[in-house]
């Protein structure tokens, strides 16, 4: 059995460039599938959001339309609430990475928010790419990965092969354009080498020990990544 560290965001709003607060949180799939599927592997999963806040779902995520139906969205929720451990998460500040085997970040537009400077989760993610432990970001998840500096200020994922939310489909969104800053622009600008796919469809890279997926309906395939790796 071993130890994964879920890292969610602890923000309830995004802020806009015009600075209106866009209301969000984790996206619940990008939590859910991942937790099932390491959970079902017989594998211990730890919640660590930044001061211990209780993370919040961003409720757009829990829409039938956002789960391919009724039937999908009563599975997620169902899902959400067999998942205690979002309910007593520990202190990001607080992780010791050696008490982990793997370090997973759902997305949501929260991450967009918080992790993107968060010194703390910066440190754990620079620290988890160079210890080869299998480190798997989804999403907006990579949002963090800004915050991973080196000493020299360039980025701990500058040259890595990775992926995210695009572009195209936080255009397609309809928030492309009331947003202060684009994930994949940014993650570009830090010297990563940004992966697109087809909006929307299923997009994972594999880069060393970083898992990327570009958007929610990659979050399975993300985790089935990480129990390879787990082995």
């Amino acid at each position: 059995m071993s130890k994964i560290l879920f890292v969610v965001t602890g923000a309830t709003h995004w802020t806009l460039a015009d600075g209106t607060r866009h209301p969000t949180g984790f996206w619940a799939e990008e939590a859910v599938a991942p937790y099932q599927a390491f959970t079902a592997a017989g594998h211990e999963v730890t919640v660590a959001t930044p001061g211990g806040v209780v993370p919040t779902v961003d409720q757009g995520s829990l829409a039938p339309e956002m789960n391919g139906g009724p039937e999908g969205a009563e599975r997620i929720a169902a899902g959400l609430d067999a998942f205690a451990e979002l309910r007593k998460p520990v202190r990001l500040e607080d992780i010791d990475l050696a008490e982990y085997d793997a370090v997973f970040y759902p997305g949501g537009h929260g991450p967009m928010e918080d992790l993107a400077v968060n010194a703390d989760s910066g440190r754990l993610l620079a620290a988890a790419l160079d210890s080869g432990k299998p480190l798997g970001v989804v999403c907006h998840g990579p949002a963090a990965l800004l915050a991973a500096t080196r000493a020299d200020g360039g980025n701990a994922f500058a040259g890595y092969r990775l992926t995210g939310f695009t572009n195209a489909e936080e255009t397609q969104a309809g928030l492309a354009d009331k947003a202060k800053w684009l994930l994949q622009t940014r993650l570009v600008e830090a010297g990563a080498a940004f992966q697109e796919g087809e909006p929307w469809a299923p997009h994972v890279v594999v880069d060393r020990n970083l898992v990327t997926g570009q958007n929610p309906a990659s979050s399975v395939q993300l985790a089935q990544e990480l129990l390879r790796k787990l082995g």
